[in-house]
């Protein structure tokens, strides 16, 4: 912004000079606001779900010209059907008369072609009735009754019920008299909203073990990507950390050290991707690597700023466009990662350079960013080293983003224990999902261990 000059005559006016002081302060809050207004996914942290309408698209497609939908002589996907031993009816059509002459048919039959139908029957669930009995002695009279086992009069849902409760509340996400509505209409069970607070309680001891399985594996790895958002009511924030094969949740009532400690161990161990939060910067630089696509933001946001960080914006958006290139080219195994760090030494140069210039570009706060880009120089490049790294951070950002649709729709958890649910929930099924396993199937079985008093099954 340009130093407002008194007009001539004025100088000496004390009055003049602090409305001119005044005016000066208002308008470069009103720069401030502007720009705050204008933020957006594109040049911020703002996640796209809280972009304004008016932000611009992330995806810029050129029209291909083609109609919507599949296109004439593409392959198409078709639901596989099941094998005929786990087809639980069959319905055979045979031909009576011959379609030429209209004579009977009495040859064999041969299949020509199967189709399924899938339903869902009145009742979906079966209901088992134990019934206690009990007998007298003949002889001394005595009246002996056998009860039902306790293992059995412990729940009124059986292990794959209960696993279907929690999987709706957890993953549909749906709220606890949405999950009774559900239960009651589709599958024809009576269930009370205390009931399925229960099934959710147990399913936290159950998956207790399985926790801590997932837990030990993401803090012993080498590589690792760590992100936090807000949640609400009794945490504040949670936090994941992700490997290609896990993904370990916790809510926490802190964005501070001790909640990463609560996360990542006393002692973090292995190399992580974050973003530039302020709180990570007391990991070791040589441990560190930063989000590229957080960087992308930035500099958009540097080529809406006005002219004189221009050049910071449009060179710095160059410079991360040639840096996803070469890693693609990387990922697809064009070349090993020897020659992708060669590859990278002129684009390093390059920003060298940028970070140079914004440092004495006279614009106050890009002068910061670029001195704190230049601290985290060395974390900026360690994909290029570092296995399991890459540049940017949206491996833990997919991960979150279960727990941000959560959040909005549940708002958060009213206890400690509603925490504890949805971070070992939200760690079991992303972490199966990871590994391309059944949901449904570990649910029930560690409910089985758990009423069984074995061990959990295995997660990873």
């Amino acid at each position: 912004m340009m130093d407002r000059k008194l007009p001539q005559g004025w100088d000496g006016c004390p009055r003049c000079a602090a409305l001119a002081r005044h005016i000066a302060k208002l308008e470069k809050r009103l720069a401030e606001l502007e720009q705050r207004l204008g933020a957006n996914s594109s040049n911020s942290s703002t996640a796209p779900s809280a972009s304004p309408p008016w932000a611009p698209k992330l995806m810029n497609k050129k029209p291909s010209g083609r109609s919507p939908g599949g296109q004439r002589g593409h392959q198409g996907h078709c639901r596989k059907l099941l094998a005929i031993e786990e087809v639980d009816e069959i319905v055979r059509h045979l031909p009576q008369r011959c379609r030429h002459c209209d004579r009977p048919l009495s040859g064999k039959a041969e299949l020509a072609s199967r189709h399924q139908v899938a339903e869902l029957p009145q009742r979906a669930v079966r209901v088992t009735e134990h019934q206690s009995y009990a007998c007298t002695c003949g002889i001394c009279g005595e009246r002996t009754v056998q009860p039902v086992p306790q293992q059995v009069r412990q729940s009124c849902t059986g292990e794959r019920l209960s696993a279907a409760i929690c999987y709706l509340s957890a993953r549909v996400h749906g709220s606890r008299r949405a999950v009774e509505e559900v239960v009651r209409e589709i599958f024809g069970m009576e269930l009370s909203l205390g009931s399925i607070s229960g099934k959710e309680g147990e399913m936290t001891s159950a998956l207790e073990e399985s926790y801590q399985e997932a837990q030990r594996h993401v803090r012993q790895a080498p590589a690792k990507n760590v992100d936090e958002t807000g949640w609400k009511r009794c945490g504040r924030w949670l936090w994941v950390a992700a490997t290609p094969s896990a993904a370990l949740f916790h809510i926490d009532r802190g964005r501070n050290w001790h909640a990463l400690q609560q996360l990542l161990g006393r002692k973090i161990q292995g190399v992580i991707c974050t973003d530039r939060f302020s709180l990570y910067n007391y990991i070791q630089l040589g441990r560190r690597a930063i989000c590229w696509a957080h960087l992308k933001r930035d500099f958009v946001r540097w080529t809406e700023r006005g002219e004189k960080t221009v050049y910071l914006g449009e060179e710095g958006l160059a410079i991360v466009s040639a840096v996803c290139k070469l890693w693609r080219e990387f990922a697809s195994r064009r070349f090993g990662r020897e020659r992708l760090r060669r590859k990278l030494r002129p684009l390093r140069k390059r920003m060298d350079k940028l970070l140079e210039w914004g440092m004495q570009c006279g614009v106050k706060q890009a002068i910061h960013f670029c001195r704190y880009l230049q601290r985290l120089k060395p974390a900026m490049w360690t994909f290029a080293r570092v296995k399991g790294i890459e540049p940017t951070n949206n491996h833990a950002e997919r991960m979150l983003r279960p727990g941000v649709i959560w959040r909005k729709k549940s708002l958060g958890c009213h206890s400690a224990e509603g925490c504890r649910y949805a971070e070992r929930m939200m760690t079991v099924i992303q972490t199966l999902k990871l590994n391309g396993r059944s949901v449904m199937q570990f649910l029930s079985d560690a409910l089985h261990a758990h009423r069984q008093g074995l061990s959990s099954p295995a997660l990873l």
